[in-house]
């Protein structure tokens, strides 16, 4: 938004008597993150259901929709005021084990749970409601199932005690780790994307890019890359990024669904890269046990392979149509500001690093990345403070990014409380290595293939949560490290975003590419085909990541080897025709496995091609 009209804007009256609310939610995270929890229930529930209301509210402003809507998001308030009025007494009479639920009580938590599932319909989408719905009914009729996934089945009120009335359900353990750890990360992002951080580096990725051939889809993915990692939210980056990246890539000679796919699938794979991750390395270490640090470390080099991997495909593609680097004039130049304003994502995230390696926790490191980040905002942009309109829209994006993730993972903890009282994840991992038989490799498809089921249509950390819960017992029962049993669910839970039929960040980028969404998604999941092979690299090459306890340096230069000879060969591969398309993608794929005579073939092969390219010169 220019600065000059964002001042001259006025703000509505609406906004004014909702600002408080957005106010209250950003106070709260900041003082969370940089002064400690206050008090757990308060945090948990009070956000929760400040959260409700800031999104309910957020609609009733805009003044578009009909009478009845008003009426009846009027009412979801006063609802989720009451059930959550209802939680805060009947749970400490619980906490004295003599109080049995009645039948108000019940009432009250199904009405909470019921504006829950309208929440998650208008922010998340209605896959994770149809999840949620079918755990619940799992629970309370389990004892109907097969004997294989069946159980004795759940009273009602057992079970409403713990979804609502406890903090194993919906105020359970992950909204703890959102409301302490994540919000403030994710204030942090839109704090940068309202600054403009997101044109300055595709500003910067396009200077960089420039003496590549594909120059502007190069540039998309380092941007995508950059951004991704902070903003958390494929089809928020692909939106906020593609509307200038697309087009340009179009213009450079690239068809429109290949556009569109370059920056769906480089926006999927920003929460791959380390330091941030799109938050869901804080929740890995929450889960696991395992530091930040840690986890960063071992996501590196695979997050480097995938982006490497997209940087080959285009490559080999801008060969195949012919073109050539572009000359010096036609690359965007960068301004003194626009160098400035590198500064307000480079210095937080150095700060991000310096603090964790000192032991600060994720929520200080977070709590000072934001305010240096405002500093830098203020410094360089003296003139802030005299936009109202700019800063008050700062809080609100703030805001509704908090409320949108806190309903999504408060969601998930309906999935938590019936996998703790049925022990559907435990059954599931059973039934994983009977099908397998032990094979890890088929258990390790099977794996994949529901991740990307249980993955699509939800955002990555609701999406992590709810796979890791069912798929990740199945994983470390076969012997995989744990590291690399979580990032492969992490791997799969992103790229369900780019696989067919609903691949949201593609049917995000179709409208902006103007491309058959179908089309657009195919054309991205071949793009990010490495992406779905690097975690089957690191199962069974684990010094990949760095950090298990079966590293070693031989180990490590063998997967270094194998899996860029992957990547020569399936991109190779996409670019040729007939037969040999199909023989180099299956070498390609049989060099990730752990054979030493495809292995071989695969590395002999890729050098000859690379030999090849060197050779060769593109048509003009």
């Amino acid at each position: 938004m220019n600065s000059s009209t964002s001042s001259q804007t006025k703000i509505t009256l609406g906004q004014y008597i909702i600002a408080p609310l957005f106010l209250l939610m950003v106070g709260s995270v900041i003082y969370t993150a940089g002064w400690g929890i206050y008090d757990d229930t308060l945090v948990r529930v009070g956000t929760f259901c400040l959260s409700v209301i800031i999104l309910i509210a957020a609609k009733l402003i805009k003044n578009k929709s009909s009478l009845i809507s008003k009426l009846v998001d009027l009412c979801l308030i006063c609802l989720i005021s009451a059930a959550v009025y209802r939680y805060y007494w009947v749970s400490e009479e619980l906490e004295s084990g003599l109080y049995e639920l009645e039948n108000i009580d019940i009432l009250y938590a199904v009405a909470g749970l019921l504006v829950l599932a309208e929440m998650m319909r208008r922010v998340v989408g209605f896959p994770l409601v149809l999840v949620c719905l079918t755990s619940i009914v799992y629970a309370l009729y389990g004892n109907y199932f097969p004997d294989v996934i069946g159980h004795a089945g759940v009273d009602l009120s057992e079970l409403l005690t713990t979804v609502w009335y406890s903090f194993d359900g919906v105020f359970g353990r992950p909204l703890a780790v959102v409301t302490s750890t994540i919000l403030i990360f994710i204030l942090f992002g839109s704090l940068l994307e309202t600054l403009g951080v997101g044109d300055v580096l595709l500003k910067f990725a396009f200077k960089v890019t420039r003496h590549f051939a594909g120059g502007d889809a190069h540039a998309a993915v380092l941007a995508s890359g950059l951004f991704g990692t902070i903003s958390g939210s494929a089809v928020a980056n692909v939106v906020g990024t593609g509307v200038i990246t697309i087009p340009m890539i179009k213009k450079r000679g690239f068809s429109a669904k290949f556009a569109g796919a370059v920056e769906a699938a480089a926006s999927s794979g920003g929460q791959l890269m380390p330091p941030i991750m799109g938050a869901v390395a804080f929740i890995m270490a929450d889960v696991t046990g395992i530091s930040y640090l840690n986890i960063c470390l071992a996501a590196l080099i695979p997050a480097l392979f995938y982006y490497g991997s997209l940087f080959a495909f285009i490559s080999t593609e801008a060969k195949h149509l012919g073109m050539r680097p572009q000359k010096e004039d036609a690359v965007i130049t960068l301004t003194l500001k626009d160098k400035l304003k590198c500064l307000h994502f480079l210095i937080p995230l150095i700060l991000i690093i310096v603090l964790m390696v000192q032991g600060s926790s994720p929520a200080m490191a977070g709590f000072w990345a934001l305010i240096s980040a405002t500093l830098l905002g203020l410094i360089i942009e003296p003139d802030l403070l005299r936009q109202p309109k700019r800063l008050l829209g700062m809080v609100v994006n703030g805001a509704k990014s908090c409320a949108t993730i806190t309903i999504a993972v408060a969601s998930v903890g309906i999935i938590i409380a019936v996998m703790n009282n049925t022990g559907l994840g435990l059954r599931f991992a059973e039934a994983i290595q009977v099908v397998g038989e032990g094979n890890l490799f088929l258990s390790l498809v099977l794996m994949a293939i529901g991740c990307l089921v249980l993955g699509m249509g939800m955002p990555t950390v609701p999406a992590y949560l709810i796979i890791i819960l069912v798929m990740g017992p199945a994983v470390t029962a076969l012997g995989v490290d744990t590291i690399a049993a979580h990032l492969f669910v992490v791997y799969y839970a992103v790229l369900s975003s780019v696989t067919p039929p609903v691949a949201l960040a593609a049917f995000a980028a179709a409208p902006i590419a103007k491309a058959n969404p179908l089309a657009l998604s195919v054309t991205a999941l071949r793009l990010a085909t490495i992406g779905f092979l690097i975690p089957f690299a690191f199962v069974y090459q684990p010094s990949l990541l760095l950090i298990v306890d079966s590293f070693s340096i031989v180990g490590l230069v063998i997967a270094l080897l194998t899996t860029s000879a992957a990547i020569v060969l399936i991109a190779s591969g996409f670019a040729s025709k007939g037969w040999l398309r199909l023989l180099l993608v299956i070498v390609g794929i049989g060099t990730i496995l752990p054979f030493w005579w495809i292995q071989s073939v695969g590395g002999i092969t890729a050098l000859f091609l690379l030999i090849k390219a060197r050779k060769e010169k593109p048509r003009n």
